[in-house]
């Protein structure tokens, strides 16, 4: 039989209970060689669309599944990308995951998503198990893990892509938001209200990007001709839920002198806990106390009032580190950092004039 011949009538061959099919049952079904199957699974583009069928057609019958271990000990690279995100559970992460994993899609990538929930441990044990199991490389939030050992984990043949923290001149390629550029977007756009009192709410661990964002605010009351040490007070709290913000910063915040006219939040689920807080205390936003998020998550324009926030393009960080993933493989490979522009969406959380 050549391989332009129909395929044959009949039921695939019977095969062992247990036992994988290979490409020589294939083969032996489709009428074609076994160089044919492979260039099938490996160069489709190489093979006749209708053989390209028959082929496929046998692999269905026979229940061929690759074997990806097999092909990584011939050299071909792991299908399998590793994520390691500081919270899966977040709003922004969960975009920035989405993100990723559309690209990796495109070319025939799978994604594996850990969450490390701020702990360095676990960010450690999750690095070790990737690298153990020869993923093509990881998308990384970092807690905790110095750069020198991302950059040791990229010299064993794991590339790494940093996301949401600079590479700093590390042999790493990086996809950051201008954190700074984003605080003192929040913050020139309280000042434009005559708002000068202003605590800035940071939740969880002290990551490098929520004191970029407050040192941004910080700038801009100086360029104001503020003093930012007198104006700027920073609400520091370990909870990361809106019950636990509302809980340990809200008291705080109230028992400030002079009170805050408004407050700007590490992210949009810090500012789900100041107005749940808040209102358990009778103070109304923006009335009261304005408030801004940070993120522009999905339910930031459902909050009532609206949410004030500085809007992360959430989706578009998570594709440019797929892409940069997936690029650094390749012979002269150069490190490169992208950096992407915040924006501010003014809501009803902050619409109001100064004070008299």
């Amino acid at each position: 039989m050549t391989s332009g011949d129909a395929l044959p009538v009949g039921d695939a061959p019977p095969r062992a209970a247990g036992r994988r099919a290979g490409i020589r049952q294939v083969a032996e079904l489709a009428g074609v060689s076994m160089s044919t199957v492979s260039n099938v699974l490996n160069n489709p583009q190489l093979v006749a669309s209708a053989t390209r069928g028959r082929v496929r057609d046998a692999m269905e019958r026979v229940g061929y599944v690759r074997n990806g271990a097999a092909r990584r000990l011939r050299g071909a690279p792991s299908p399998v990308v590793g994520c390691v995100l500081l919270d899966a559970a977040n709003a922004y992460f969960a975009t920035v995951a989405r993100g990723i994993e559309d690209r990796l899609a495109e070319d025939g990538c799978l994604l594996v998503q850990c969450s490390t929930d701020m702990r360095g441990e676990r960010e450690a044990r999750y690095l070790r198990l990737l690298e153990e199991q020869g993923v093509r490389g990881v998308i990384i939030s970092p807690v905790a893990a110095p750069l020198p050992e991302l950059v040791r984990l990229g010299q064993r043949g794991t590339p790494v892509v940093l996301l949401d923290h600079p590479c700093d001149g590390a042999e790493l390629c990086a996809v950051t938001v201008d954190d700074a550029a984003g605080g003192a977007l929040a913050a020139r756009h309280l000042l434009a209200a005559g708002q000068r009192e202003v605590a800035f709410v940071r939740c969880g661990p002290p990551l490098r990007s929520l004191a970029e964002r407050l040192a941004g605010v910080r700038a801009a009351f100086a360029d104001a001709g503020l003093d930012p040490d007198a104006r700027v007070t920073e609400i520091a709290v370990r909870a990361t839920t809106a019950a636990g913000v509302a809980e340990e910063a809200i008291p705080r915040i109230l028992a400030l002198s002079p009170r805050p006219d408004a407050v700007i939040c590490g992210n949009d689920a810090a500012a789900l806990g100041v107005y749940r807080g808040l209102r358990e205390h009778g103070v109304a936003v923006p009335d009261d106390i304005g408030v801004v998020g940070y993120d522009d998550v999905d339910f930031a324009a459902e909050l009532s009032p609206a949410l004030t926030t500085v809007r992360q393009p959430a989706y578009d960080v998570g594709r440019a580190a797929a892409d940069l993933l997936l690029r650094s493989p390749g012979a002269g490979h150069r490190h490169e950092q992208v950096t992407f522009a915040p924006a501010l969406i003014e809501r009803g959380s902050t619409r109001r004039g100064a004070r008299g």
